[in-house]
């Protein structure tokens, strides 16, 4: 394969039309124009220059050569140039996965942030099983993926594990329940109730029959459900009382009552992954920091959950 530095070094050759003189634009030696010359030549497997006089004019080899060299060196500045601009965050494309109760709530809010810091970049958002979207990521299919269960050897695959936010479990009951007017409910307070499942088994599923082993009982799930949404509908139905995750209650049905829970109160940490040493691009770096924003702006406090109970118990 021909060394493209020595193509350009004979394309500044035969523009110049002297060895001398491309020397000095260069920046270089003569000698070390005629080396690099030579050793080009070799790699050739024929002559590409011939003296004429004092000076040096092309063969019909280096002829060739040169109209060659001279679109190489266009693409190789186009290719800088897009180099630059990625690096700086100004075009490329950010792939997302993600699973859907951080969807409205996390996401949306970040990635529109990033469309407007970086509008030429192309943003592909979608929804991942929650067991595959680190191996996307592995695999070089996605440059994040958001997950509550990130795998344990992380660090051996090349990954790199983030925690972004703590999400907790809220109680949801009939908005007639008679439990619904306390603003705080112990988790045992559910242990004899009919429950609503309101997702399958798998990562978001087990804090919350973790929470309730813990607090001495096995939820009795009297119906399922694979969406928060359709959950609510079950509970407002009067089928059962559910947790759901706070960010998966961003629509929240009018025939339900939400209140925190505790000893214990479940919760689900959810981690972005990423390839390690990739946090160093503009353009995940402004994902992360709207990461924290979006997190910090849908965070609750216990206090402001407490006080909106009373108001209006049927949809706080």
């Amino acid at each position: 394969m021909m060394d493209v530095r020595r193509m350009q070094v004979l394309r500044a050759v035969i523009t110049s039309g002297s060895v001398t003189a491309a020397a000095a634009h260069l920046g270089y030696t003569p000698s070390a124009i005629s080396q690099q010359i030579a050793a080009l030549e070799k790699e050739a497997g024929t002559a590409l220059l011939e003296r004429v006089g004092r000076g040096v004019r092309p063969t019909e080899a280096g002829l060739l050569l040169t109209r060659y060299t001279a679109v190489i060196s266009e693409h190789l500045a186009e290719a800088e140039t897009a180099l630059a601009d990625l690096r700086a965050g100004r075009e490329g494309r950010l792939t997302v996965r993600y699973f859907a109760s951080v969807g409205p709530t996390l996401l949306a809010p970040a990635l529109a942030r990033v469309r407007r810091e970086h509008p030429a970049v192309t943003i592909d958002p979608r929804l991942a099983d929650p067991d595959d979207a680190a191996a996307e990521v592995y695999r070089g299919d996605a440059d994040l993926a958001l997950v509550v269960r990130p795998p344990a050897d992380a660090p051996r695959q090349g990954l790199q594990v983030v925690h972004l936010l703590d999400d907790p479990y809220r109680a949801v009951l009939p908005a007639g329940h008679p439990l619904a007017p306390k603003r705080v409910l112990d988790l045992a307070d559910l242990a004899g109730e009919p429950w609503v499942r309101s997702e399958p088994p798998g990562p978001c599923l087990a804090p919350v029959t973790d929470a309730c082993a813990a607090a001495g009982f096995s939820p009795d799930f009297a119906a399922t459900s694979q969406d928060y949404a359709t959950a609510q509908g079950f509970v407002a139905a009067g089928l059962g009382v559910s947790l759901v995750p706070r960010l998966g209650l961003s629509a929240r049905h009018p025939g339900v009552a939400v209140r925190r829970v505790r000893h214990p109160e479940p919760v689900r940490a959810i981690h972005a992954v990423i390839r390690a040493g990739s946090l160093e691009q503009p353009v995940l770096r402004t994902l992360f920091d709207a990461f924290r924003e979006s997190a910090g702006a849908g965070r609750t406090t216990p206090e402001a959950e407490g006080r909106a109970a009373p108001r209006n118990r049927s949809s706080s």
